[in-house]
Protein backbone atom coordinates (compact mmCIF):
# COMPACT_ATOMS: atom_id res chain seq x y z
CA UNK A 1 0.00 0.00 0.00
CA UNK A 2 1.60 3.30 -1.46
CA UNK A 3 2.07 6.04 1.65
CA UNK A 4 2.65 9.80 0.71
CA UNK A 5 4.11 12.18 2.85
CA UNK A 6 5.73 15.39 2.67
CA UNK A 7 9.14 16.30 4.16
CA UNK A 8 10.73 19.79 5.55
CA UNK A 9 13.06 20.18 2.55
CA UNK A 10 11.40 22.87 0.84
CA UNK A 11 10.72 22.74 -2.96
CA UNK A 12 13.05 25.21 -4.73
CA UNK A 13 11.36 28.04 -6.53
CA UNK A 14 8.89 28.03 -4.05
CA UNK A 15 7.14 31.65 -2.46
CA UNK A 16 6.32 31.91 0.96
CA UNK A 17 4.25 34.59 2.29
CA UNK A 18 3.35 35.40 5.78
CA UNK A 19 0.74 37.69 7.12
CA UNK A 20 0.99 38.59 10.63
CA UNK A 21 -1.67 40.68 12.43
CA UNK A 22 -0.57 43.97 14.70
CA UNK A 23 -2.60 43.34 17.47
CA UNK A 24 -1.04 41.68 20.49
CA UNK A 25 2.34 42.42 18.66
CA UNK A 26 4.69 41.09 21.67
CA UNK A 27 3.19 37.88 20.93
CA UNK A 28 3.06 37.75 16.95
CA UNK A 29 6.58 39.28 16.58
CA UNK A 30 7.96 36.14 18.67
CA UNK A 31 5.50 33.91 15.81
CA UNK A 32 6.77 35.77 13.18
CA UNK A 33 10.28 35.26 14.39
CA UNK A 34 9.72 31.57 14.72
CA UNK A 35 8.26 31.06 11.23
CA UNK A 36 11.02 32.75 9.64
CA UNK A 37 13.61 31.21 11.15
CA UNK A 38 12.02 28.11 10.40
CA UNK A 39 12.56 29.08 6.98
CA UNK A 40 15.75 30.69 6.14
CA UNK A 41 17.34 27.39 8.24
CA UNK A 42 15.54 25.10 5.58
CA UNK A 43 17.02 26.77 3.01
CA UNK A 44 14.22 28.84 2.00
CA UNK A 45 16.09 32.31 0.52
CA UNK A 46 14.74 35.57 1.82
CA UNK A 47 13.90 36.80 -1.75
CA UNK A 48 11.26 33.95 -1.66
CA UNK A 49 9.50 34.84 1.50
CA UNK A 50 7.10 38.41 2.00
CA UNK A 51 5.71 39.23 5.01
CA UNK A 52 2.93 41.47 5.25
CA UNK A 53 1.37 43.45 8.31
CA UNK A 54 -2.74 43.62 8.77
CA UNK A 55 -3.90 45.52 11.77
CA UNK A 56 -5.55 42.15 13.28
CA UNK A 57 -6.46 38.56 13.21
CA UNK A 58 -10.15 39.77 11.44
CA UNK A 59 -8.02 41.21 8.69
CA UNK A 60 -6.14 38.05 7.99
CA UNK A 61 -8.19 36.04 5.56
CA UNK A 62 -8.69 38.61 2.75
CA UNK A 63 -4.62 39.42 2.99
CA UNK A 64 -4.20 35.24 2.70
CA UNK A 65 -6.02 34.96 -0.35
CA UNK A 66 -4.71 38.14 -1.63
CA UNK A 67 -1.40 36.59 -1.30
CA UNK A 68 -2.35 33.31 -2.53
CA UNK A 69 -2.49 34.45 -5.92
CA UNK A 70 0.94 34.85 -6.58
CA UNK A 71 2.57 32.96 -3.39
CA UNK A 72 3.07 29.11 -2.91
CA UNK A 73 2.17 29.18 0.73
CA UNK A 74 0.44 31.29 2.79
CA UNK A 75 1.37 31.41 6.67
CA UNK A 76 -1.23 33.42 9.19
CA UNK A 77 0.29 34.47 12.16
CA UNK A 78 -1.76 36.00 15.17
CA UNK A 79 -3.14 36.27 18.63
CA UNK A 80 -6.66 36.43 20.01
CA UNK A 81 -6.69 36.48 23.36
CA UNK A 82 -9.86 36.15 25.11
CA UNK A 83 -11.03 38.92 27.08
CA UNK A 84 -14.43 39.73 28.87
CA UNK A 85 -16.67 39.71 26.51
CA UNK A 86 -17.62 37.63 22.88
CA UNK A 87 -15.51 39.31 20.73
CA UNK A 88 -12.93 36.89 20.98
CA UNK A 89 -15.63 34.26 19.97
CA UNK A 90 -16.53 36.27 16.72
CA UNK A 91 -13.34 37.02 15.81
CA UNK A 92 -11.24 33.54 16.82
CA UNK A 93 -14.16 32.06 14.50
CA UNK A 94 -14.43 33.45 12.30
CA UNK A 95 -10.65 34.18 10.94
CA UNK A 96 -10.63 29.98 11.18
CA UNK A 97 -12.98 30.12 8.84
CA UNK A 98 -11.87 32.58 6.63
CA UNK A 99 -8.31 31.29 6.45
CA UNK A 100 -9.52 27.92 5.62
CA UNK A 101 -11.87 28.70 2.88
CA UNK A 102 -8.82 30.91 1.40
CA UNK A 103 -7.05 27.63 1.22
CA UNK A 104 -9.86 25.16 -0.37
CA UNK A 105 -10.31 27.90 -2.87
CA UNK A 106 -7.21 28.58 -3.59
CA UNK A 107 -5.95 25.33 -3.31
CA UNK A 108 -2.80 26.39 -1.84
CA UNK A 109 -1.47 25.76 1.64
CA UNK A 110 -2.85 28.16 3.86
CA UNK A 111 -1.42 27.55 7.47
CA UNK A 112 -3.19 28.61 10.56
CA UNK A 113 -0.56 30.00 12.96
CA UNK A 114 -3.00 32.12 15.26
CA UNK A 115 -3.13 31.65 18.32
CA UNK A 116 -6.13 31.61 20.42
CA UNK A 117 -5.82 31.35 23.98
CA UNK A 118 -7.62 32.37 27.57
CA UNK A 119 -4.77 34.10 28.88
CA UNK A 120 -1.42 36.19 27.79
CA UNK A 121 0.90 34.02 29.66
CA UNK A 122 -0.67 31.25 27.63
CA UNK A 123 0.07 32.82 24.78
CA UNK A 124 3.67 33.54 25.60
CA UNK A 125 4.24 29.95 26.35
CA UNK A 126 3.19 29.41 22.52
CA UNK A 127 5.18 32.05 20.89
CA UNK A 128 8.74 30.75 21.87
CA UNK A 129 8.02 29.60 26.24
CA UNK A 130 7.80 26.82 27.11
CA UNK A 131 5.04 25.20 24.92
CA UNK A 132 7.53 25.64 21.78
CA UNK A 133 6.34 28.59 19.16
CA UNK A 134 3.86 27.76 16.89
CA UNK A 135 5.55 30.35 14.44
CA UNK A 136 7.78 27.89 13.72
CA UNK A 137 5.34 25.10 13.77
CA UNK A 138 3.16 26.97 11.31
CA UNK A 139 5.93 27.33 9.26
CA UNK A 140 7.39 23.45 8.97
CA UNK A 141 3.87 23.21 8.16
CA UNK A 142 3.99 25.15 5.27
CA UNK A 143 6.99 23.68 3.90
CA UNK A 144 5.92 20.01 4.35
CA UNK A 145 2.55 20.63 2.76
CA UNK A 146 4.03 22.43 -0.28
CA UNK A 147 6.18 18.89 -0.68
CA UNK A 148 3.22 16.71 0.04
CA UNK A 149 0.87 18.47 -2.53
CA UNK A 150 3.67 18.96 -5.05
CA UNK A 151 3.73 14.54 -4.78
CA UNK A 152 -0.51 14.31 -4.94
Amino acid sequence: MPTISGSLTPVPGKRYAIVASRFNATIVEQLVGGALDVLTRQGVPAEAITIVRVPGAWELPLAAQKLATKHDAVIALGAVIRGDTPHFDYVAGECAKGLGKVGLDSGKPVIFGVLTTDTTEQAAARAGGKAGNKGAEAAMTAIEMLTLLGQL
